[in-house]
């Protein structure tokens, strides 16, 4: 597997919260010349020892919309707890044309794995591994259960491309130099349309929701959320006000989204909708050999549920409801609840004591449009704002721990348009920040965790006639930053660091007929870098030219210029021993 790449997903550990960072990773520097799918975020180190391994499926054969179903046990002899449980998954497209296509694995109706695939061309066969840190699952791997894939493929005379994937978990048994995390959640349940799992669709206004009881003694609660743009929606960062798409040949609802986490019907919770650009958008010679953002490994979004935690654990039936403010055709959801349990006492009790979070945002338009028709100028900018505190309290066999979330997610989208005869351009510039402050107080002490997280996306698209054919020219810069900060109130906070970027472009020319003549100018650039205060540090940039791997730098800002990621995280550790749990966050 020359292009192996791995999902990293890594962890900040605090105790109330899990915070699960996804990406697609090398395993090893890429060589010069490589192809298919390349990557510069690292893979999940692993701990000392062998692991146990649980083979899932191998070879399976992706060339139709089937369901492809496999059965779990839990390895045998190889008793927890665990240092960490990494699930890997490999895939790989044959030459030919094909679609990047929709992937997700589902164990016991739970969400371990969802994705998109890199779209293979004509001489190039791309393969890639996935990898992602599942320790958080560690109970619901405790039992046997049945499981599947999801990625349905088509292939014909036309789309060629056969799809090919295995799956296994890594199980890597705790020593006492490679110790269990002190805590994960006790009970993993899934949001989810099937007794196998699967992603739900919603569209429009509408929602998806379960209702379930919740043990009595659950004292913290998170909600890891994924929506996915599909159909007219996968291109919703393009999208203008209702009364301008057919002037300015764009969908409608604006280019603003936002997931809500409703409980019982009162809003709970935001997760905003990342603008993940798939291998197949508008150019797949922009994402050759270089895909996007989280293109084949989709993060969750987080929720913390923590204050609701007294209301949820009265012993009644509550509805959990997500639901895509703006959504117009179609998003592909999938959602799972993690639940910690005071397991020294039977009834935790308590109240949900400051809700301020409205039902829904109240996002601001500015446009303006003007010449003919045949020559129209026009900008179009949407903007939310919105703050909220959440705050509530349980009584634990502890004593009292009241657990407060103050949170703003600012929203924009601009948009320039030159839509005329020989032309068509339109600039998207977009950016969502979303500024997190947990606090906990308990036992005189207050704990905190500060989250700040960017999302900004720019892409070009301009498409001009010529007297013979048309040129097509495309860019895309994408950046993911998280900054998260933990410690005693009081005390200076100690701090991680992540950036993920992309920097991508190309140009098509098409002959008289529409036929493509030529790819030209095809470039590509991933700038990932992390740090904590520990001494782990990781940078890594990929440069690309024609498909191809042209650089590669290793270690730029890191002590020796060496990228150091140990597999004990002391950044997590430290905030483990703060709040007396675990949780996760980066690299």
């Amino acid at each position: 597997m020359p292009y192996a790449l791995a999902l990293r997903r890594g962890a900040i550990c605090l105790p109330w919260l899990l915070l699960a960072a996804a990406g697609a990773a090398q395993a090893d520097p890429p060589e010069v010349g490589s192809r298919g799918a390349v990557v510069a975020d690292p893979v999940i180190p692993p701990p000392a020892g062998t692991p146990c391994v649980v083979q899932l499926y191998s070879d399976e054969v992706f060339n139709d919309f089937s369901l492809h179903d496999f059965t779990y046990a839990p390895p045998p002899n190889c008793p927890g707890p665990y240092a960490k449980i990494v699930l890997q998954a490999d895939f790989s497209v044959t030459t030919g044309r094909q679609f990047d296509r929709t992937a997700n694995i589902w164990i016991g109706s739970v969400n371990l794995y969802f994705g998109t695939t890199q779209e293979p061309s004509a001489a190039v066969a791309p393969s890639w591994r996935i990898e992602r840190d599942i320790s958080d699952y560690a109970s619901l791997l405790a039992t046997a259960s049945s499981g599947k894939i999801d990625l349905g493929n088509v292939v014909n005379d036309t789309y060629t491309g056969i799809i090919h994937g295995s799956g296994q978990i890594l199980f890597y048994p705790a020593a006492a130099n490679w110790p269990a995390p002190p805590r994960r959640p006790d009970l993993v349940l899934p949001l989810s349309s099937g007794t196998l799992g699967g992603a739900t669709d919603i569209r429009g206004d509408g929602e998806f929701s379960k209702t379930l009881t919740l043990p009595r003694n659950s004292e913290r609660i998170f909600l890891d959320v994924i929506a996915q743009s599909q159909g007219d929606d996968e291109f919703w960062i393009t999208c203008v006000p209702d009364d301008l798409g057919e002037q300015l040949q764009s969908c409608g609802h604006t280019a603003f989204r936002e997931t809500q986490v409703r409980i019982d019907g009162e809003p709970a919770g935001v997760a905003p909708v990342y603008p993940w650009l798939y291998t197949g958008a508008i150019d797949p010679g922009v994402w050759r050999p270089i895909p996007g953002v989280q293109t084949l490994a989709f993060e969750p979004w987080r929720v913390d549920l923590t204050p609701f935690a007294a209301k949820l654990n009265d012993g009644q039936l509550h509805t959990i409801a997500l639901s895509v403010f703006n959504a117009g055709e179609r998003f592909s959801m999938a959602a799972n609840l993690l639940v910690y349990r005071d397991a020294g006492k039977a009834i935790v009790g308590g109240a949900l004591t400051e809700n301020t979070l409205a039902q829904n945002p109240t996002p601001h338009v500015s446009s303006t449009v003007s010449g003919p028709d045949d020559n129209i100028v026009a900008s179009v900018t949407v903007t939310s704002d919105r703050q909220h505190v959440l705050s509530g309290y349980v009584d634990t066999s502890r004593g009292r721990v009241t657990t407060t979330i103050t949170q703003r997610v600012e929203f924009e989208n601009a948009q320039a348009f030159v839509v005329s005869e020989p032309l068509y351009s339109q600039k998207i510039d977009q950016s969502t920040r979303v500024s997190t402050e947990t606090r906990i107080a308990a036992g005189g002490r207050t704990q905190a965790l500060n989250d700040e997280r960017v999302l900004l996306l720019e892409v070009a698209y301009r498409y001009e006639a010529l007297n013979v054919g048309a040129k097509q020219v495309t860019s895309a810069k994408q950046r993911f930053g998280r900054t998260v900060q933990a410690g005693t109130v009081g005390f200076p906070l100690r701090q991680a660091e992540l950036a993920n970027s992309i920097d991508n472009a190309g140009e098509l020319l098409f002959a008289a007929d529409g036929s493509l003549a030529a790819r030209t100018s095809q470039r590509g650039m991933q700038d990932y870098a992390y740090k904590d205060p520990f001494g782990a540090c990781y940078h890594r940039v990929l440069r690309a030219e024609a498909g191809a791997i042209s650089a590669v730098a290793n270690g730029g800002g890191c002590p020796g210029e060496e990228n150091r990621l140990p597999w004990f995280d002391a950044f997590d550790n430290y905030a483990s021993s703060i709040f007396g749990a675990t949780i996760q966050l980066l690299p």
